[in-house]
């Protein structure tokens, strides 16, 4: 039986946050230790260029996200840890892709669907006002590093299943003019994954301004949590966990005993600024061993580069022979 080959990819667009943590990268920290998985894990920082605009932003970016998923255990033995600009064959990849790519399957891309819709509810004259190549064709970039290490499984949100649907067409494509070259990936849709809310009961996300950072030192941690939007029952009234972050998080967090003791003080009317305070506690506590190893390699990204750039090593071994297969299927060969 083939082994699955799983990959994953993360935009270097910000400072990771416990939504980040409890979403995607504990349970692919756990997945890099899976011997019996192929896992690619890569700093989408080419995807980064069509998002932000700040180049200070995306190089620390680059930096706090290695330093975060290192500090917390990412076996770099077993999985492929790398940076897409690490690695030439994918731009070349890309514009291959490019070639068997309608225009009309970037048109019906969500994020181009929504930029446009954006314009229109502002009576532009222009409906792709602001839209630059990038954001119109970075599903065509998607499709490349999907494609470029033979992926099968592709874990992503719900949002981002289409993504990996373009990447099925656009390589069926290729396969129909080529032969049997490109691997035809499968998305993997978490239903089960956490989705926390952040400070303001809104979901935990950079562009509503409401995280809490993963590594936030205590004193900063304590601040934010006691940020958190509640209502406003008194101390002794039961509380309903249905509509409650702080429950939520802490479930996200705790072990089942401990979340059905937290169940029973929000029967029994704990007050907010208690919960607050176990809140802060408890995720403190399950963070502080791997801050300290975080705060390390943040003052040592020469060590995370030598992380990177092994893992780059690592993943050519794959892009290069596989694109000299397919860049010989399409015409460019050498002449002798």
């Amino acid at each position: 039986m083939t082994q699955d080959i799983y990959l994953t990819g993360i935009t270097t667009t910000g400072t990771p946050h416990i939504g980040n943590y409890v979403g995607a990268i504990r349970p692919c920290i756990e997945a890099s230790k899976d011997k019996s998985k192929q896992n690619y894990y890569f700093l989408a920082d080419f995807h980064a260029l069509a998002k932000a605009e700040d180049p200070e932003r995306i190089a620390r970016s680059s930096l706090e996200i290695s330093a975060a998923w290192l500090a917390l255990g990412l076996d770099t033995d077993n999985a492929v840890f790398y940076r897409q600009s690490d690695i030439p064959e994918i731009p070349q990849l890309t514009w291959i892709l490019t070639r068997m790519t309608a225009k009309g399957l970037m048109n019906r891309a969500h994020s181009y669907k929504a930029q446009v819709q954006a314009n229109v509810e502002k009576y532009s004259q222009d409906p792709d006002k602001g839209i630059n190549m990038a954001l119109y064709s970075y599903p065509i970039l998607m499709a490349a590093d999907i494609l470029m290490f033979k992926s099968t499984k592709v874990p992503v949100g719900r949002d981002q299943k289409q993504h990996v649907e373009m990447t099925r067409d656009i390589a069926q494509r290729f396969n129909h003019h080529y032969g049997d070259i490109l691997v035809i990936p499968e998305a993997v849709i978490g239903d089960d994954t956490a989705v926390l809310a952040g400070l303001d009961g809104r979901k935990m996300s950079k562009s509503y301004d409401n995280t809490i950072p993963l590594f936030a030192d205590e004193k900063q941690l304590r601040k934010l949590i006691m940020k958190i939007k509640t209502n406003s029952i008194e101390p002794g009234e039961p509380k309903d966990i249905n509509d409650s972050t702080l429950y939520d998080i802490y479930k996200a967090f705790a072990q089942p005993d401990e979340v059905r003791e937290i169940e029973k003080r929000y029967e029994d009317g704990i007050a907010w600024g208690e919960m607050k305070q176990v809140l802060f506690e408890y995720i403190n506590e399950h963070i502080k061993p791997a801050r300290a190893e975080y705060q390390r390699y943040i003052d040592d990204p020469a060590e995370v580069e030598r992380v990177l750039v092994k893992g780059a090593e690592k993943a050519r071994e794959v892009s290069v022979p596989y694109l000299d297969q397919i860049r010989h299927a399409v015409g460019i060969r050498k002449l002798g």
